[in-house]
């Protein structure tokens, strides 16, 4: 029996199929793609007989999980229409309301509420809508009290809201759960989620998600670049910090014949000539849209799944589309989403966007200098006091699941046993560790949570 599928434009989960020929070992060149980038490129997977189901594709499928044929049903363009900015946000407008509207109908929604632009988005179309929302927000221990601005946008909507803290060392108890879930396609730092997962359960509802939206409407980078600086480009926004370096080393020590720099340069070419677009910024917003959207972001929506079904307004085929048409200088700097807030309700709009604090949706462009030397003097004082106080401000997941000695013996536990040294060299694993403890957290902090993953792959999940 043969089994049809049609991948939507941005896929929210991963499907796979097996591929006649190839041997089912791991597939080292694209574990070192992942581990410079913390997600695999294109249909890749651990294994070379296993491929991810390629987006806006139709797939036939035999009752084996082979894969018989492929073929796009859709392909990113850019055709921008003639219209005006103010046409372009009623669109904006019209589509996004339409598609939230038909996607939580009457069931009652769970709102992730953030400090930024998208949430705010969905928050504003929500009220407008008048559906019933329950929202939260998290922040970290010890960190920025982002929750604080949520709230703000929640009573303005008269949503019910909730606060959580997301604690030290939360990851240990989950982390094999975690991996389970995600499949150990994602590094373990950035689900957030994960440490307040029972609590969403609690919740009655759809999660309405904003993931994508900030890609969607924005610049997808500069205009005009050449074709041979255009990989280049490519690599500063995706590969990680510390990540070439383990890259490389894992590379030499699995013996992978070639260079991986070269090939990193000839898979991203690759992908690059696959979409037809002259206007580079759209060219990099489909990219990351086909190759990062499902391969990285997607993969941490299982943790929202295991709670309660989620939507996703900015998933939307039609929103998708929509893009393809609307002229990158009406994207760019997320113009259309703030002008949607600030003419359906100035109210939010006129509360405090986290990227830009102290200002808002009616004054962030005055957050440069001299104007915003007061606020910068200010917080750099009260970090200061904290720090002497030897109360350390929490920027990054990884400083709640890597620092101190308790999350010190869990990560050690699964970075340093047997089963784990038979698949990556150990000295590798060493070096890594030793250079994240002694010389640079942030840039070595990636590595040790790439070389994290791989291990609970290696001894929970590998076949």
């Amino acid at each position: 029996m043969t089994t049809s599928f049609k991948s939507p434009i941005i896929p929210s989960e991963q499907k796979f199929a097996r591929i006649h020929g190839e041997s089912h070992e791991p597939d080292l060149k694209s574990i070192c793609l992942y581990a410079a980038t913390g997600f695999f490129w294109g249909d890749a997977t651990y294994y070379r007989d296993l491929k991810a189901v390629q987006p806006g594709t139709l797939n036939n499928i035999d009752e084996d999980g082979f894969l018989l044929d492929s073929k796009p049903w859709f392909n990113w363009y850019y055709e921008p229409h003639g219209q005006s900015f103010q046409e372009s946000v009623k669109q904006h407008e019209l589509l996004l309301e339409q598609i939230i509207d038909e996607q939580v109908g009457e069931q009652n929604v769970i709102l992730p509420l953030s400090g930024g632009l998208d949430s705010r988005s969905q928050a504003v179309a929500l009220h407008k809508l008048g559906k019933k929302v329950s929202s939260y927000s998290y922040s970290f221990a010890g960190g920025f009290k982002e929750h604080e601005i949520s709230e703000q946008i929640a009573k303005k909507c008269n949503f019910e809201f909730q606060a959580f803290e997301i604690p030290h060392g939360y990851l240990w108890d989950d982390i094999e759960k975690l991996a389970q879930i995600n499949g150990c396609y994602s590094e373990f730092t950035h689900p957030r989620q994960m440490a307040v997962v029972e609590d969403l359960r609690k919740l009655d509802g759809v999660f309405s998600l904003g993931h994508w939206g900030d890609v969607l409407f924005d610049r997808g980078g500069d205009e005009g670049i050449e074709q041979n600086d255009l990989v280049k480009y490519i690599h500063k926004k995706v590969i990680k910090k510390g990540g070439l370096e383990l890259a490389t080393q894992l590379w030499k020590s699995w013996g992978v014949e070639g260079n991986f720099q070269e090939y990193l340069s000839e898979v991203t070419l690759d992908l690059l000539k696959r979409i037809e677009i002259k206007n580079t910024s759209a060219k990099v917003r489909a990219f990351k849209s086909m190759y990062w959207a499902p391969r990285w972001t997607s993969i941490n929506m299982s943790v929202f799944k295991a709670a309660h079904p989620i939507t996703l307004p900015y998933y939307d085929d039609r929103m998708c589309e929509l893009i393809c048409n609307i002229p990158e200088e009406h994207l760019a700097d997320r113009k259309i989403q703030i002008e949607y807030i600030k003419q359906n309700n100035p109210a939010v709009a006129q509360i405090t966007w986290q990227d830009h604090k102290p200002y808002n949706l009616f004054n962030y462009h005055r957050d440069k200098s001299p104007n915003n030397l007061p606020y910068r003097v200010k917080n750099k004082i009260k970090r200061m006091v904290n720090d002497k106080m030897g109360r350390k401000y929490i920027q990054r997941n990884w400083e709640l699941q890597f620092l101190g000695d308790e999350n010190k013996q869990h990560l050690e536990s699964y970075l340093f046993n047997d089963t784990f040294s038979n698949f990556i060299d150990p000295e590798i694993v060493q070096k890594v560790y030793a250079s994240f403890k002694n010389d640079d957290q942030v840039y070595y902090s990636h590595p040790v949570s790439m070389l994290l993953t791989l291990s609970l792959w290696n001894n929970k999940l590998r076949d």
